[in-house]
């Protein structure tokens, strides 16, 4: 029975191609960097390409949109398999997928001149071959626990066609397709990083022999999921007033105190966790600052950035460099330049959260811009041997020595 560790083994073409994650997490990281360089020039009022958005729309989709996308297609196209033990799309196939989503990335970046529905056509395409891809091996594999994240999935895609037609009306940068399209990933995060973080902190913990462990799922943690969804809920259809403030207030509330069960404060030795708690602490803390923001306590953008630099930007890099040292064959261990990226990305949150607090402080945004490129360039400047190369294979089991 082939599995899916001899389907990647199987092919003979460039290592790049062996499994989903490696193409998309290196041109995820590669495109964040790009895209925020790319935004200060725009921010500077300068325009070298026929964007098809306004400026301020395709800085908002280039991340949300873009980045997302790509990160989302390498980690489904490696963790589906194990899911439901079918195999992985790998070699040409795989080419292809990565074919559509820079086919996308392109069409927003030069499409300006284009029919609006011909941009939205070929950037949903990867969206659309996911969704047709995730269903196909729920389907076959009877793998009923993830119909949630097939769901996730669609509203995804849905937010980005959305957007497409509120950029070409001219109001995305706040419009609906983005708030649907943020909720959307957040609740993924909600769902995946709740079984993640607990499951991986147990397993670090239990090595060393802890005697205090992450508390196993339970009825709580579903009610803490009911209260984050109707939060979300609220923030997509009135993102201002009373309701959604009281609401994003008690779901932040209440995953700060879902993420204290899972025993974080013990993993400080070891980046490659620890920053895994500091993520899902920044989705708590963006439901405080977006609740905030909707009975004008504090500016929407700065407020928003704690999930997007801060939940979103944070846990995509801390799943991307432990996915990719894991089935790269390395040990699961961050080094010091590793946790520089964490670092340096929770600076930008800061300085982005700041930013928003005092508009006036144009030199916060250009730091923000430079901690977000260092984290995501760097990412994909040390990640590349890892990504470009084949499978480290096990060292064998020494021999004992005659007496």
């Amino acid at each position: 029975m082939t599995t899916t560790a001899k389907q990647s083994r199987a092919w003979r073409g460039p290592a790049l191609l062996s499994y989903g994650f490696r193409p998309f997490f290196l041109f995820a990281g590669l495109w964040a960097a790009f895209s925020m360089g790319f935004w200060l020039v725009l921010l500077a009022g300068r325009a070298p390409l026929p964007l098809a958005f306004a400026p301020t729309d395709w800085h908002v989709h280039a991340f949300v949109f873009g980045y997302l996308s790509a990160v989302i297609a390498g980690f489904l196209l490696t963790a589906v398999p194990n899911w439901t033990g079918r195999l992985p799309v790998v070699g040409w196939p795989l080419a292809g997928l990565v074919g559509l989503w820079a086919l996308g990335r392109i069409a927003v970046l030069i499409g300006g001149g284009w029919p609006a529905w011909v941009v939205g056509a070929l950037d949903l395409a990867l969206p659309v071959a996911l969704i047709a891809f995730l269903a196909r091996e729920i389907i076959t594999g009877r793998n009923w626990r993830n119909l949630p994240v097939l769901g996730l999935m669609a509203l995804f895609a849905l937010a980005n066609g959305w957007f497409h037609i509120e950029a070409a009306r001219g109001f995305a940068q706040d419009g609906f397709g983005l708030r649907l399209g943020l909720a959307a990933v957040l609740m993924l995060i909600a769902l995946i990083g709740g079984r993640i973080v607990p499951s991986f902190t147990r397993n670090w913990l239990a090595k060393r022999q802890a005697t205090r462990l992450p508390v196993a799922f339970n009825r709580a943690d579903g009610a803490v999921m009911v209260l984050t969804g109707a939060a979300l809920l609220a923030f997509v259809i009135a993102p201002y007033g009373g309701l959604t403030a009281g609401l994003c207030l008690a779901a932040g509330l209440a995953n700060l105190w879902r993420m204290a069960r899972w025993q974080g404060w013990q993993t400080g030795p070891e980046p490659l966790v620890w920053v895994l708690h500091a993520a899902y602490a920044l989705l708590a803390l963006g439901f405080l600052t977006v609740g905030a923001a909707a009975v004008d306590l504090m500016p929407p953008s700065g407020a928003r950035h704690v999930w997007l630099a801060g939940a979103i930007g944070l846990m995509t890099l801390a799943v991307m460099t432990r996915a990719s040292l894991g089935h790269a064959g390395l040990p699961l261990s961050a080094s010091r330049s590793v946790a520089a990226l964490y670092l340096a990305l929770i600076g930008a949150t800061v300085a982005r959260l700041l930013a928003g607090i005092w508009p006036g402080e144009m030199w916060l945004l250009h730091l923000s811009a430079l901690l977000w490129t260092g984290a995501f360039g760097g990412f994909a400047l040390i990640y590349w041997p890892i990504l470009t190369r084949p499978k480290r294979a096990p060292k064998p089991a020494s021999r004992p020595q005659p007496a």
